[in-house]
């Protein structure tokens, strides 16, 4: 239980400073994407933002999981934790779809970026910050079993990954190809959906208290069979 909490608080507190360090780079990538007309950058930007949201969602979760049982809660708030993933990926949701209009409209005009190498610094920084402060994350989320904070660890990846994919369609966009751009900024889309996807069906799963685990299962079983007066079970 002791360590239960410890991790709850270590959660709480490296998903506060990632909604604060999420919330500066996508400011930041948004605020650049209108200098340069990169949609890439831009939906870089938006998927941060979103991202700041989850995190938000998550420190919320972790916070609240911490509070004593009540009358109301006998078993306590830790179903919070899951509700709070399930927010997210609904959040995330909208911001892909947001992504995805932006993206088709600039593929559909004449559309072409200007000061390429300064968006090319911005995603490389804010690649690189994402990578760090994911893996952070995802250490803590292994080591505590914390859910909502292993899907803001993935969703972190996911960030990084996506700010280099947007690199690359930007640097490709310099080279020529002007269409590039909106189709990092599809690629980035892709991305958020994915995560979201895995963020539905895994807090679903829990609130809904879904069981599956076959080795632990069997073990029980076995367990209740050395009882000589138990002669089967029955599902």
């Amino acid at each position: 239980m002791h360590e239960e909490i410890t991790g709850f608080e270590a959660g709480e507190r490296i998903a506060l400073l990632s909604v604060w360090t999420l919330l500066g780079l996508g400011i930041l990538e948004i605020v650049f994407a209108q200098f340069t007309g990169s949609i890439a950058l831009l939906a870089d930007g938006i998927d941060s933002l979103s991202d700041a949201a989850v995190s938000f969602f998550v420190w919320t979760g972790l916070h609240f999981a911490l509070r004593r049982p009540s009358k109301r809660f006998p078993f306590g708030y830790y179903k919070v934790e899951s509700l709070t993933a399930l927010l997210a990926a609904v959040l995330l949701v909208g911001a892909a779809s947001f992504i995805f209009l932006r993206s088709y409209r600039a593929l559909t005009s004449s559309h072409v970026i200007s000061l390429h190498l300064i968006a090319l610094v911005v995603l490389a920084v804010t690649g690189f910050l994402s990578l760090y402060r994911a893996l952070q994350m995802r250490g803590i989320a292994n080591r505590y079993n914390i859910l909502s904070l292993r899907v803001d660890a993935r969703n972190s990846i996911k960030d990084t990954t996506s700010s280099f994919v947007a690199f690359t369609s930007v640097f490709i966009s310099y080279l020529g190809f002007a269409q590039m751009d909106a189709i990092g900024g599809f690629l980035v889309g892709v991305y958020i959906l994915t995560v979201a996807y895995v963020a539905l069906r895994e807090s679903s799963l829990v609130l809904l208290d879904a069981f599956h685990e076959p080795e632990l299962t069997h073990e029980i079983e076995n367990t209740i069979k050395m009882h000589r007066e138990i002669k089967g079970l029955k599902d």
